[in-house]
């Protein structure tokens, strides 16, 4: 049974450790490499500057993971495997795509000004490159701490990439489910226990609690120790 993020150690030996059993491990590597491949995607071909822009632990723990029970890391997170998942609703503006632009995407590489597509091309054109590498980079130095033996445990960078990690792959799990507002959380909520229990949308729910709880436990646990020095 999974364990949340606890420090050990002070200083120089400081590390933020968790208990994660192969499959969970396994859920994390399957959804970070995905997210890796939705960032290394060719980008859509659009216009320079000038030219305009077109388009762009408890007891709940326990039934989560229980839920993942035997389903390994099967959690696709490609656009087209949700295809027949319940109607998530319009995309609002601030999640909303350039032409044909993944909208999952779009949530991990924002555009810089909505009211202007030309500064807002002109910001995609100096920025995207360095912030797809370093998410790129903080998802690849996650996977590798899940892939080694032992307990999960992180040094303070290593935990700050972890989080940021969990963050971009909750945003794209997140943007597949229809998760974008308060509501769209109680909707997902409603509409979980109307389905056979193997459903995708029942298992890949399950799998954003099973990340929301993991980051929520990291995160306390790196704010927890700001007074300590």
């Amino acid at each position: 049974m999974a364990r949340g993020f606890r420090r050990r150690g002070r200083g120089r030996d400081l590390r933020y450790a968790a208990k994660l059993d192969d499959i969970e491990r396994s859920v994390l590597v399957g959804l970070m490499e995905q997210v890796v491949e939705l960032l290394d995607a060719p980008p859509a071909v659009e216009p320079g500057p000038g030219a305009g822009v077109d388009g762009a632990g408890g007891d709940a723990f326990d039934q989560i993971v229980n839920g993942m029970g035997g389903l390994g890391q099967g959690v696709s997170l490609r656009a087209e495997d949700q295809s027949d998942w319940p109607d998530l609703g319009p995309v609002p503006e601030d999640a909303r795509s350039f032409g044909d632009r993944d909208p999952a995407l779009q949530r991990l590489l924002p555009h810089g000004n909505r009211a202007d597509d030309q500064v807002s091309a002109e910001f995609r054109r100096l920025t995207e490159d360095g912030l797809r590498r370093r998410k790129t980079d903080n998802l690849t130095q996650s996977m590798l701490a899940l892939r080694r033996e032992g307990p999960l445990e992180l040094d303070e960078p290593g935990a700050r990439a972890f989080l940021v990690a969990l963050t971009d792959v909750r945003l794209v799990l997140g943007e597949r489910l229809g998760l974008r507002e308060d509501v769209d959380v109680e909707r997902l909520e409603a509409v979980v226990p109307t389905l056979a229990d193997d459903d995708p949308v029942v298992y890949a729910a399950a799998v954003y609690d099973f990340l929301t709880w993991l980051q929520e436990t990291l995160a306390e646990t790196m704010l927890s120790g700001l007074g300590r020095g």
